[in-house]
């Protein structure tokens, strides 16, 4: 059965416009990552949203929540803000059971060309094939229980709690 992605925005998704230095949302590089990492995983593709985590609001993350349970996939990856991954994460282990969900995301945008998240997108679809049942962050080529991990805004690294 394939893995299911579902794009919600954040860092990963990110334009940046060389006139006013600006961040922006025009589409998903889903298909483009993809292709670049030559993935030949069996996946489905679904944009639910295109926000900055930060943004992100209840009803947002109630939809997400409604597409993972609804999906017919049981491995899941979401490509997520990194600021707010673990207040999803949360949500999503209370919610949504017998299905191993991986949040992912990148601390460069894709465009800038030398982006975290093409490696971590790979990541998060190997360990969303391998791991059991539960809800995962996956950076730096590591996974982290959704409840153990945080973001070290000094490093830009994800660490663990405990």
């Amino acid at each position: 059965m394939a893995v299911r992605i579902f794009i919600t925005g954040g860092t990963f998704d990110k334009e940046y416009n060389e006139i006013t230095g600006q961040l922006f949302f025009n589409d998903t590089h889903m298909h483009d990552l993809l292709e670049m990492g030559r993935c030949r995983v069996p996946v489905e593709i679904r944009t639910l949203m295109m926000v900055d985590s930060l943004e992100m609001t209840d009803e947002d993350r109630d939809l997400i929540v409604h597409q993972c349970i609804q999906c017919d996939e049981d491995r899941i990856v979401i490509t997520h803000g990194t600021d707010t991954m673990t207040d999803t994460g949360k949500i999503l282990a209370a919610k949504v059971k017998d299905k191993t969900v991986v949040l992912t995301g990148a601390m460069i945008p894709i465009k800038f060309g030398s982006s975290d998240g093409l490696f971590n997108l790979g990541s998060a679809l190997a360990f969303a094939q391998s791991l059991p049942h539960g809800v995962y962050v996956a950076m730096n080529g590591r996974y982290f229980n959704w409840d153990n991990v945080r973001k070290n805004k000094q490093t830009g690294m994800f660490e663990e709690l405990k």
